[in-house]
C-alpha cells in the first residue's frame, strides 16, 4: 500500500505542459505564490486564536486554518510533480482537503445565524451612543437629586435650629452660638455680653386674650429684637416668653445701650387689643473667670432686678 501511494514512476505533469517555458513559468509561479500565501494565512489565524481568547468562534478559524494549509499541501504537491510523478500523494492530500472543507462548510452554516445575528459596526456605535446619552441622563438625574438632598439638608438644619414661632433661633442654637462666642473670647481674650429678655405680664396675656393673641406678641418682639439689633448679634428664643442675645465685642455699657433700644422698641409695639407690651432686660458680660451657664445666670438674675424695680427697665 505504501509502495504504491509513494509510487513516484508516473509521467510527470511537465510532459503535460510539453516543458514550455512560458507554461512552466505560470504553472510554477502560480503554485508556488499560491502555497507561499496558503502557509502565511493559516499562521495569522492561529495567531489570532491564540490572542484573542474572546473569540466565539475560534473553531471555525482553526478549520479555515487546516483547509487553507492542505490547500497549500495540494498547490505545493502539484509543483512538485511537474518533475515527478507522485500523483498518489496528491490525491490523498486533495481528498483530505475536501473532508476538512465539508466539515468546515458545515460548521459555517450552522455558525451563520450567530455570525448574522453579530451587531454590525453601526449598530453598535448607535447602541454606544444609546448609552452614553443614558449615562448623561443618569448623571443629570444625580445632580439634581444632590442639588435637592442639599436644600433638604439646609432646610432640615433651619428647622433644627430656627425657633417654629418666631424663625429666630431656639434655645439649642442660640445656646450653642453662645458657646462659640465664649470660646473665641477666651482664646482671643475679648469680651462680649448677653441680653437675656423677659415679656413683662405674659402670662395675663395668655389668660386674658389665649394663646394665639400671646404668640402674636412673642413674634411681634422677635421681630422688634431683630431689627434693633446688629448683624453681629444672635437673637434666640430662650423659652416660652425668654429672649436670649448674644453681643460679640459688646463690653457692659454698649450692651446696657443697646439692650435700652430694645426695650424701647418692645415699647412700642401696638396691637389691636386693650393691653400695652412691655419687658424686662438683664445684662451681663463675660470675664474669663465665668462659663457659659454662670453668665446666662447673671444675666437672669439681672432680670429679677429689673422685674423688683417695676418692669420695662435694664438691669445689670
Amino acid at each position: 500500500m505504501l509502495e504504491m501511494v509513494f509510487n513516484g514512476s508516473f509521467m510527470p505533469h511537465g510532459h503535460c505542459l510539453l516543458w514550455r517555458w512560458d507554461l512552466l513559468f505560470l504553472h510554477v509561479g502560480g503554485d508556488a505564490l499560491t502555497g507561499l500565501a496558503y502557509a502565511m494565512i493559516p499562521i495569522a489565524l492561529i495567531h489570532i486564536v491564540l490572542k484573542r481568547d474572546d473569540l466565539n468562534f475560534d473553531r471555525l478559524f482553526l478549520l479555515f486554518a487546516g483547509f487553507i494549509s492542505f490547500c497549500g499541501i495540494t498547490h505545493l504537491l502539484g509543483l512538485f510533480n511537474i518533475w515527478h510523478g507522485y500523483y498518489f500523494i496528491e490525491g490523498v492530500a486533495k481528498l483530505i482537503t475536501g473532508l476538512i472543507s465539508i466539515v468546515t462548510a458545515v460548521v459555517l452554516w450552522k455558525l451563520t445565524p450567530r455570525i448574522v445575528a453579530l451587531p454590525s459596526a453601526a449598530l453598535l456605535a448607535q447602541r454606544n451612543q444609546e448609552l452614553l446619552n443614558a449615562q448623561q441622563e443618569l448623571k443629570d438625574i444625580n445632580m439634581t437629586l444632590e442639588a435637592k438632598i442639599a436644600e433638604r439638608t439646609r432646610e432640615l438644619h433651619i428647622q433644627a435650629s430656627t425657633d417654629e414661632l418666631t424663625s429666630i433661633l431656639n434655645r439649642r442654637a442660640i445656646l450653642k452660638d453662645l458657646d462659640n462666642e465664649i470660646n473665641r473670647c477666651q482664646r482671643h481674650h475679648q469680651i462680649c455680653s448677653v441680653l437675656m429678655l423677659d415679656v413683662d405680664y405674659f402670662k395675663h396675656v395668655n389668660d386674658t386674650y389665649g394663646h394665639q393673641v400671646g404668640d402674636e406678641v412673642l413674634i411681634m418682639i422677635a421681630d422688634a429684637i431683630t431689627q434693633t439689633c446688629r448683624q453681629t448679634d444672635s437673637v434666640g428664643r430662650y423659652g416660652g416668653e425668654e429672649f436670649l442675645i448674644v453681643l460679640p465685642q459688646t463690653d457692659s455699657q454698649q450692651a446696657y445701650e443697646l439692650a435700652e433700644r430694645i426695650r424701647k422698641s418692645v415699647a412700642s409695639i401696638s396691637t389691636q387689643h386693650p393691653f400695652s407690651v412691655s419687658c424686662s432686660i438683664g445684662v451681663a458680660t463675660f470675664d474669663e473667670t465665668l462659663d457659659m451657664h454662670t453668665l446666662i445666670k447673671r444675666a437672669d438674675e439681672a432680670v429679677y432686678n429689673a422685674k423688683e424695680k417695676g418692669r420695662n427697665c435694664v438691669s445689670h
